[in-house]
Parts: C-alpha cells; sequence; structure tokens
C-alpha cells in the first residue's frame, strides 16, 4: 500500500494529498510518527481544505501531546466539511483530554445523531456522564451500548460498578455475573462477586 501510494506523490495537488493523506494514515497506524507528520504536512500542504489530511494533522500533533493545537486542526477541518465524523471524535477525545468536558459532550451528542448506533459514541458518551458525576445518564448511556454490543465483558462491569455505586446490588450482581461469563479472568470481577457471595 505504500509503495503504491508512493507512486501518486508527483501527481497534481489534489492526487499528492489524497495520496499524502493516506499515507500519514497508514504511518499513523504504523505509530511512526515522524513520517505521520511528514506526510500529514505533505497533504495540508497541497490540499488546505482537504478534512482528510487536517484530520491526520491532528491526529500527529495529538499523538505528540498538543491538544490544543491538535483541537485547532480538527476545528478546520470541520469548517471545510460539517460531516467529517473522524474530526467531530477526535475534537470531542481533545476536549475530554484537556478537561473541557461540556464541549466534549456537545461533539458527542451530535456525531450520536450522525451516528446513533456507534458504539465508541455510546461508549464516550457514558465515560462523561461518568465524568460529570451523572451515573444514571451514563447507566443509560451504557445500557444503549450494551444493546449493540451484548457481550463486551469491559462494558458489562462498567455497569455492574455503577449499579453498585447507586446501590443496587442485584442489577449489580447481574452485569458483573454477566462480565465474568464472557471473561473469566478480570480480577477486579472476581473480588467484587467473592465479596458479594462472602455478604
Amino acid at each position: 500500500a505504500l509503495e503504491t501510494l508512493k507512486m501518486f506523490e508527483k501527481k497534481d495537488s489534489r492526487v499528492k494529498s489524497a495520496a499524502a493523506t493516506n499515507l500519514s494514515f497508514l504511518y499513523y497506524l504504523g505509530n511512526e510518527l515522524e513520517q505521520a507528520t511528514n506526510y500529514a504536512d505533505l497533504a495540508v500542504n497541497s490540499d488546505r481544505y482537504n478534512p482528510a489530511a487536517l484530520t491526520n494533522k491532528g491526529n500527529t500533533v495529538f499523538a505528540n501531546g498538543d491538544c490544543e493545537k491538535a483541537a485547532e486542526f480538527y476545528k478546520e477541518a470541520l469548517r471545510n466539511d460539517s460531516l467529517c465524523t473522524e474530526a467531530l471524535y477526535n475534537l470531542g477525545l481533545a476536549y475530554k483530554k484537556l478537561n473541557r468536558i461540556d464541549e466534549a459532550l456537545d461533539c458527542f451528542l451530535k456525531l450520536h445523531a450522525i451516528l446513533p448506533n456507534s458504539a465508541q459514541v455510546l461508549y464516550q458518551l457514558a465515560s462523561i456522564y461518568q465524568i460529570m458525576e451523572d451515573p444514571n445518564q451514563a447507566i443509560e448511556w451504557l445500557l444503549q451500548l450494551i444493546s449493540l454490543v451484548p457481550t463486551d465483558p469491559h462494558v458489562l462491569s462498567k455497569l455492574g460498578n455503577l449499579y453498585d455505586t447507586e446501590g443496587d446490588k442485584s442489577q449489580a450482581f447481574h452485569y458483573y455475573c454477566e462480565s465474568y461469563r464472557y471473561f473469566p479472568s478480570n480480577i477486579e470481577v472476581i473480588e467484587w462477586l467473592g465479596a458479594y457471595y462472602i455478604d
């Protein structure tokens, strides 16, 4: 894939930008940040209005720890294409990392309107409500998530934990048992179930 895409580097700016965008993404996936950054720069310089190129540039900046600057690239990508879901998702993550929770929530709620069945978006919404100390909303989003991925042991144990925090031991027991059924090696789940049986 890398060799094929490199053949397009010398073409006109739009083709070059598309090839560089894909090369940047492949290097990013391979955790080669320096190469990913070089190709992200090339893609953006070739076509400043390419939302995928701007998103990739934001990703490389984010990976280097500059969440503020990454957020600017994601916002620019969204100005060029308001339906660029990758930029919107990553902007939500950047805001979450920067502890700008209300703005992160806004991003993920917009995404949920575009992608109502996205497990990742539902999980992020639950996570944000948990940060906001609203366990009831977190539980609601996790229940929606479980309807999409009913065998995810991590989500099941998270639900068990939230119900336990809320004092609903029977629901907590149900979700911890389900989590244990799919992944019997989670020590925290085993400890909770052991303590429950002792009680």
